[in-house]
């Protein structure tokens, strides 16, 4: 195929995914980003406003012309604070504001190139697997009712089975697997030829009337056996490793070889529609067209979170044996500048991925890193310690609160907790005075408070009869005031 064919068709591809992005991005301006993401996250506004704005350039990228299009490279952000105020949940919460590829990516767990370990390319391989989750699970809404039609339909054939045409095409006895499955395949397992069904005009009308009742969900509790594929399990260690790599799919010629392994599954009627639905879906699918897509999305809309990055810095090394961490950066630089990553689905360009990156730098600071990967982060966000204040806003503001979960758990059990004002402010204290004590990890501290405050409410609760329950400030003096006067006892409990 031409080139330039070929990339006007890629070029049309691109513009799938990108019409629905855009409107998504479009709906929130930065301002409402932020509100957004206030739902959910208590303070750190400056960070709020620097992901906000850089959302916001995406969709502003994509209605230049084509030429200016090309120029114009996600500014890439360093978030810089401790341990537990915010950084991660910040990039997550937006990836899934707008539906975009979202990666998080340990900076530690990478190896320098010529070492046994995971390379770097592997988390914009990370990532594609990840686009292809979204644009296939985008597909299969397409395709759903012809899918669903199709499901019922071979529910119904599998339930009403029809005499094939050659007597002599009988289920095959004794422990030949091969047979079994060929036999499952619908196909004859002595000659190798497909099995011809002989479906008489009773049999079609039967199937018709029962597939209506299996849409209608009139059987969805009844249970029924299913023949199902077996899935493959991926390939690991370091041949996968190094196969992955150079791009090369090692899953597609090894089941080329094997023929796919029939189970039986005893699932409920709609568990059955449910998976053969699945199944209909990807046969309506082309993958050569949800492989090209996915790679577009992750190329103009991915994310990448590189976190613990201040511990590649030179200033953690530990002696001659430590695999470089400058090396590590080195081979990182060339991603954030933009490359082309081979994966088994095509290749990847990188010069359009936003990238974050996190670190708290307690013993180093971003001018550790080598100079040219500072540069790729031009935008650098300080996140702020966490006060006793924003401990209480945290408890009680965002829509998934800490307290609103305990709630939710014990009132399965019939007991309906509530906290008092003065009891939250002093959860909030011990936390904060805790952390000030020991070791600050931010919010997380709550986690700890919290449990151990609730642990006799959790371990009596289905067990007798308790109702409504008032928490106090009395009360949370009482279960922690003993551990928190102990500095000692309270650095492995708290």
């Amino acid at each position: 195929m031409p080139v330039k064919l070929m990339s006007i068709q890629m070029t049309k591809l691109s513009h799938w995914r990108f019409n629905k992005i855009a409107m998504n991005v479009k709906e929130f301006t930065p301002k409402e980003i932020v509100q957004q993401l206030d739902q959910y996250i208590v303070g750190q506004h400056v960070a709020k406003r620097a992901v906000a704005i850089a959302l916001r350039n995406r969709y502003r990228r994509l209605q230049i012309e084509e030429s200016m299009k090309k120029e114009i490279t996600p500014k890439n952000i360093l978030m810089i604070g401790p341990t537990g105020v915010g950084k991660t949940e910040i990039a997550r919460r937006l990836a899934d504001l707008m539906d975009a590829p979202f990666v998080k990516v340990e900076a530690t767990k990478f190896t320098e190139v010529g070492y046994v370990g995971r390379d770097v390319e592997s988390m914009v391989r990370d990532l594609v697997e990840v686009s292809i989750q979204l644009v296939r699970k985008v597909k299969h809404e397409q395709v759903r009712a012809d899918a669903f039609r199709a499901a019922t339909n071979r529910l119904a054939a599998d339930l009403v089975p029809a005499e094939t045409n050659d007597r002599h095409s009988q289920q095959p006895s004794g422990n030949n697997p091969f047979a079994q499955m060929m036999y499952n395949l619908g196909i004859d397992p002595t000659t190798g030829t497909p099995r011809k069904e002989s479906i008489s005009s009773e049999v079609r009308q039967k199937r018709e009337t029962l597939a209506a009742k299996i849409r209608t969900g009139q059987m969805d509790q009844q249970r029924v056996t299913i023949h199902v594929e077996e899935k493959h399990q991926t390939p690991t260690g370091p041949m996968a490793d190094q196969m992955e790599q150079l791009g090369i799919d090692l899953m597609g010629p090894l089941q080329s070889l094997n023929p796919p392994k029939m189970i039986e599954r005893d699932v409920t009627v709609a568990e059955a529609v449910e998976i053969y639905t699945e199944q209909e879906a990807d046969r309506l699918i082309q993958s050569s067209d949800l492989y090209a897509e996915a790679i577009a999305l992750a190329e103009n809309s991915g994310i990448i979170f590189l976190d613990e990055i201040d511990k590649i810095t030179a200033t953690h090394q530990q002696g001659q044996a430590q695999i470089s961490r400058e090396g590590v950066q080195r081979d990182i630089l060339p991603i954030v500048e933009g490359s082309v990553v081979k994966t088994k689905y095509g290749n990847v360009r990188t010069d359009y991925i936003l990238f974050i990156g996190s670190g708290a730098f307690h013993l180093s600071k971003p001018s550790d890193l080598i100079p040219e990967l500072q540069g790729r982060f031009p935008i650098r966000v300080e996140l702020e310690d966490l006060t006793a204040e924003d401990f209480v806003e945290i408890l009680t503001k965002p829509k998934n609160s800490l307290i609103k979960q305990y709630q939710a758990l014990l009132a399965t059990e019939d007991v309906h907790v509530q906290f008092t004002m003065d009891a939250i402010e002093e959860i909030a204290d011990i936390a904060f005075e805790v952390n000030r004590a020991t070791d600050n990890i931010g919010a997380r501290r709550l986690y700890t408070v919290v449990e151990k405050l609730l642990e006799d409410l959790l371990f009596e609760a289905g067990q007798v009869p308790m109702g409504e329950v008032q928490i106090t400030k009395k009360y949370v003096e009482e279960k922690l005031e003993s551990i928190i006067e102990d500095q000692d006892l309270s650095r492995y409990i708290l």
